[in-house]
């Protein structure tokens, strides 16, 4: 979730440095998108991990029985 809210918090970043005219402030709200955008992937990769992970779990105790 914290991807969402820093690509969120980037966009608002890179609008008011187009607003103001703020080259610097306007880059900054890129670069928090892109760590946004890369929290997102990992945060997934993580998420898929997991369910395959506990997948492998579960046929291994299947053929236990």
């Amino acid at each position: 979730m914290n991807g969402k809210l820093d690509m969120a918090k980037g966009r608002i970043k890179e609008a008011a440095g187009v607003l103001i005219n703020n080259e610097a402030l306007r880059n900054e709200g890129k670069a928090d998108q892109v760590a946004g955008k890369a929290e997102e992937v990992v945060e997934d990769t993580v998420r898929k991990i997991k369910e395959n992970a506990q997948k492998t779990i579960d046929k291994v105790k299947g053929l236990a029985k």
